[in-house]
Parts: C-alpha cells; structure tokens; sequence
C-alpha cells in the first residue's frame, strides 16, 4: 500500500489488513494503517473501533469538529459543513456575532481536499483602504518609497488553499472591486508588478449582516454577493438551541478547567446549570465560554454552583423559576446552597463553616447528617 495520507478515509477498510501475520501487522502501521482487525470479526470488537475513530474525527461527543450541538439545528448545520467540506465552491457563513463562524470555516477546511494547504483568515474589517492593495496582492521590491525587499500578499500565500473573509459585510465599496475581479479572473497583480500571478482559491466569507437586504439596498455589489453566496450556511443564536448548552457548558469545563491550579472543577450544579439555560445569550457561545471561564475561576470546590456565576445572570430576569414550589423544599435547597458554599470556602472544615454560617457546630454536624452530606 503507497504512503498516502487518506484523511479521513483512514476508517475505511482499505487501511485495515485482516488477519495478517505479525509481521504484516507491523508493515501495515509503518505504511499509515491506523489499526488492523483479526478474524474472527466481532460486532463488539468492530463497534468499539468505530467509536474509537468516530471520536477522533469529531472531536467531541456532541458535534463535528470543535462546533458542538445536539438540537434538530445544528445537525442541519453539521450537514451542511460536511458537503461544503467536499466542494470547491465559495461558502458564506452567516449568524450573530459569537455563534462560532470562524470555526465552521476552519472545519470545512479541515475536512476538504485543501486541507494539506494555507487557511489565510483576512479581518475584512481591520484592514484600511490605504493598505488593502499592499496587503491582498503585496508588492514588489522599489515599487514605493519604503518598499525594500518583496512581499507576497495574504492571497497569494492561500493559493491552492482556503481564504477567509472574516465580517465581509464591513468592507469597503474598494474592498469589493478588488475581491470580484481576483474571484472572476483567478489572479493577482503585486504593486509594482509587471505580471499577472495565477492563484486557485477556495473562499470562505463570514458576516453577521444581512447581506441579502444590503444587496437589495445597492449597499454590497449583487455580482460579489452571488459569487460568494454559492453555499450558505447560517448558524442559529444560542437563545433558539438551548437544548445544546450543558454539552457546550461542559466542553467548557474541560477546556478552561486546566486554568486552576490549585483544584480540579470538575461539574456544574444542577442549579447553576439551570441558571444558564434561562440565560438568552446575546453574545451567544463566545458569551458562555467567558461565562464558565469566570465561574472556574471563582469556583471555591470541584462543582460550579450559582454564587460562582456573573453578577448579571443571578440578576436576571429571565432566571427560571420553578412553578409553584413548596416553601419547605425551597428553605431546605437554599439552606443547603449555603452550607455547600461555606464549606467550600472553609475547605471542609465543618467548625470554621459553622461559624460563618452563624451556628453552632453541632448544629451543623445534624444539618449535614439530615442533609447527607458527606464529611
């Protein structure tokens, strides 16, 4: 078998030698099969292989890639990325700022043929007309004042790559001639140049405007809007997939978690989760990631509870609250919400917690027997 990196077709059979000897076993790795299999086949065996691989494409659990997601939504959105991933067309990724566009794009490079290749990300909107020529197409050696040496351009470093057009709905009406022409004729020109340089992109845009109304008010060229707008894709806000929140809150965990040094955190309470969910999420999982991150950082023990939470969301009015409970089960789940808190703040120590809580020790001790806790 020739020394060929298969991608994502390392899961298919052509990489599994079956029933080999020791030493095809051995031959078969060297030459990039990730595994083999041994007759006889069992369907346990053959499960666990698939889940082991399964799980090294996505990444996680709950999604493709590092976008996370178990509503009917972001499956349609997964679905989408999986066919854009297999296409030379341009795609164009709309939603809310902090609904995780950029990494839609680095996926649907990750996953196509390109992905061997540069992914150039241009911030459409940090780049200044007075810089975009020297800055896309670069230029060459004396063609201005201060030009001493020659510099490819951010488009020329992505031939036979991905560029992405991070917020192309700022640009400029400049911005916007310049980008058709190198969509429509597939090359460059440095400043100062004297010839046209070939380049074979795949374009990625992403906005949170709408382009279609901006089109229909003359505000974005209609022949850029259609030459970017070959496959869209649009990523809901956080408020219309809440069912996805505790898989995002706790890839969260897992991420930041490293972050303390002191503890391992490693759960959120049911209350604090319920907090979250009743959150609408205007800055959408760029909001929740800043969210936990803040919680893990004045986490006093191994679970996330409320008073770890921002200020504004035990504030909010949005909380949900449950329906009619019983004032005797509400007392007892709020005292309990404070003991759990004191003792993490005291490390355990039942007699330093007493006294915070204002109570006797003994007191507290028949608290935590009534309460089971755990001492």
């Amino acid at each position: 078998m020739a020394k060929e990196n298969f991608g994502i077709k390392k899961l298919y059979a052509c990489n599994y030698f079956f029933n080999p000897g020791y030493k095809k076993a051995v031959e078969s790795i060297k030459l990039g099969a990730s595994d083999y299999l041994e007759k006889p086949l069992s369907s346990e065996h053959l499960a666990e292989i698939v889940r082991k691989y399964k799980k090294k494409i996505l990444n996680t659990e709950y999604g493709f890639d590092e976008t996370i997601g178990t509503s009917n939504l972001m499956q349609e959105v997964f679905g989408a990325i999986k066919k854009a991933a297999v296409s030379e067309s341009n795609v164009l990724i709309t939603g809310e700022s902090g609904t995780g566009k950029e990494l839609v794009a680095r996926a649907i490079h990750k996953w196509s043929p390109r992905k061997e290749k540069a992914f150039v990300i241009i911030n459409c909107g940090a780049i200044p007309d007075t810089l975009l020529e020297s800055e896309l197409f670069g230029f060459e050696k004396g063609a201005f004042t201060g030009a001493n040496y020659t510099k490819k351009g951010l488009l020329e470093f992505a031939d036979e790559g991905t560029v992405f057009f991070d917020e192309i709905g700022d640009v400029s009406t400049l911005f916007q001639v310049k980008i058709l022409r190198v969509l429509q004729e597939g090359e460059v020109m440095r400043i100062g140049g004297s010839k046209h340089i070939k380049v074979n992109l795949r374009v990625i845009s992403a906005t949170n405007r709408d382009l279609e109304t901006a089109r229909r008010r003359g505000l974005f060229r209609e022949d850029l809007f259609y030459r970017l707008n070959v496959i869209h894709i649009h990523l809901p806000p956080l408020r219309d997939r809440k069912e996805d929140i505790p898989a995002i809150v706790r890839h969260f965990l897992e991420k930041h978690s490293v972050k303390r040094k002191d503890m391992l955190i490693k759960d959120i309470s049911d209350e604090a989760m319920s907090i979250l969910m009743s959150y609408d999420y205007p800055g959408n999982i760029r909001e929740l990631e800043n969210i936990i991150e803040h919680a893990i950082s004045f986490a006093g023990g191994p679970i996330i509870i409320p008073s770890n939470l921002p200020v504004n969301l035990l504030k909010t009015p949005s909380q949900k609250i449950n329906p009619s409970p019983k004032l005797k089960e509400a007392l007892k789940n709020v005292e309990k919400e404070l003991i759990w808190a004191a003792l993490q703040r005291t490390g355990g120590n039942i007699s330093k917690a007493a006294i915070e809580l204002g109570v006797h020790r003994q007191h507290l001790q028949r608290k935590l027997k009534s309460l089971k806790y755990e001492t």
